[in-house]
């Protein structure tokens, strides 16, 4: 088959190239993939300490080529959405029937591609906060793939949204459009305490967002963009009658609990027009070092998706 290859002597770290064909477990599905979205944990650390000739790629969104031998998952012919540690970014992947989506027939797989990490993170998050309707909740890096969805499903649930971006001169009418009901630079004063935070950035951000909430309030640890340490001052962990059972929990989306109804559920929403998929840059895999240098340059606000064998 045909695959983004792991070659550190380009430009981009990949290589289009050939890979054998991936052999499915009893309980995984072929899955023949139309497209793929990347992500920044992908491109910035994941890449760079693969070794060459891997194929890497955690999101794709295909059909099913063939069912798993197990009787799991759904059948051949469904377009589905796929989530996974690696393999995405090739002509034919095995994945886990736990970790497969159906997707709406006739639905657009490129939009269906930035289902499984940005929006399953963002929806997970925020079920970590618990019942949203009447809360007030702040996305950090709002305009990120992650943010985007959060900032979304964050206002369908019921909550009081607070967007922080960088630019929120530029990005403010974009990030209320898709249901922020504030728009803030990071760390300016989110005004009254948070009861939730969905931190995407990590470094001085988390501590400032951490530093936000009300009591018994949580914010949960999604992304790590800036590379930055988490440092506390002294004091900002006391737990005095302002600032008691306040929680910062970490996050992980493979953490072996089923995410069929997740993804489905998603992929529905996409394909309605319910969520936009904040696709802000799409090219053939034979331009994927454009997606990349893009991503890295920080000079996308949304997701980059990949057709396959498109040029």
């Amino acid at each position: 088959m045909r695959a983004l290859l792991v070659d550190h002597s380009t430009a981009s770290g990949l290589r289009l190239g050939e890979s054998p064909d991936p052999v499915p477990a009893a309980h995984q599905a072929l899955i023949r993939v139309s497209a793929t979205s990347l992500n920044f944990g992908e491109v910035s650390h994941a890449l760079s300490q693969a070794p060459d000739d891997a194929v890497l790629g955690w999101d794709a969104a295909g059909v099913v080529e063939r069912a798993a031998a197990d009787g799991s998952g759904p059948p051949p012919g469904t377009p589905v959405v796929t989530i996974g540690p690696d393999g995405a970014w090739a002509e034919l992947r095995a994945v886990d029937t736990a970790m497969i989506g159906a997707a709406p027939d006739g639905a657009d797989l490129g939009a269906m591609s930035t289902v499984p990490v940005a929006g399953a993170s963002a929806l997970r998050a925020l079920r970590r906060i618990g019942p949203l309707l009447g809360k007030r909740v702040l996305v950090t890096g709002a305009t990120g793939g992650v943010g985007r969805y959060a900032v979304q499903l964050a206002r369908l649930g019921g909550a009081h949204v607070l967007a922080s971006t960088g630019d929120p001169a530029r990005r403010g009418e974009e990030l209320r459009a898709l249901g922020a009901h504030e728009v803030i630079a990071h760390p300016e004063p989110a005004g009254a305490p948070v009861d939730g935070a969905v931190d995407n950035v990590g470094g001085a951000q988390l501590v400032a967002a951490f530093e936000k909430l009300a009591p018994h309030g949580t914010l949960v640890a999604v992304g790590h963009t800036t590379g930055e340490p988490e440092t506390f001052p002294f004091g900002a962990l006391v737990g005095d009658g302002g600032r008691h059972d306040r929680s910062l929990v970490t996050f992980y989306l493979l953490d072996g609990s089923d995410l069929v109804p997740d993804l489905t559920w998603l992929a529905a929403l996409v394909a309605a027009g319910d969520l936009d998929p904040g696709i802000s840059w799409r090219g053939g895999w034979q331009r994927a070092d454009e997606a990349i240098a893009a991503l890295l340059g920080r000079r996308l606000h949304g997701k980059a998706v990949l057709d396959v064998k498109l040029g």
